[in-house]
């Protein structure tokens, strides 16, 4: 979406949700802002930047919030209701007409099998690691 993101993650025990979002975070708020730069996008950088001010004079530039707001999936079926929730958005708020053209969307890995834009790693959702029916 535009001004947020839906994310399906999966995380060890040793690893914990908050560890997985902090770096989530850290490293594409790095990359952003350095495409931001490269492209010398003076509003979006006064934004950040401003963002960044207010917080914490730690942060050059704050791109994402502090929160997030974690579901736990307990089965399969939870599981591909929030998939096809996901993949409907972009067509629900009239961006797109099919799921899978929304470029950043799973939908291009689940339905055309596309992993041009990112790599889904379902052998630790599925021990087959074949796209359930």
């Amino acid at each position: 979406m535009l001004n947020h993101i839906h994310l399906l993650t999966w995380n060890s025990p040793e690893t914990s949700l908050s560890d997985i979002m902090r770096d989530f975070k850290r490293h594409t708020s790095k990359r952003i802002a350095e495409l931001l730069e490269q492209d010398n996008e003076k509003l979006f950088l006064y934004v950040f930047k401003r963002a960044g001010e207010w917080r914490s004079k730690k942060v050059k530039y704050k791109i994402w919030q502090d929160e997030f707001h974690p579901l736990a999936i307990y089965s399969e079926k939870w599981f591909q209701e929030k998939l096809i929730y996901i993949h409907n958005n972009p067509v629900k708020k009239g961006f797109v007409t099919k799921s899978e053209d929304w470029k950043y969307s799973s939908a291009r890995n689940w339905i055309c099998g596309d992993d041009s834009v990112m790599k889904l790693d379902l052998d630790v959702l599925f021990d087959s690691g074949e796209c359930p029916d």
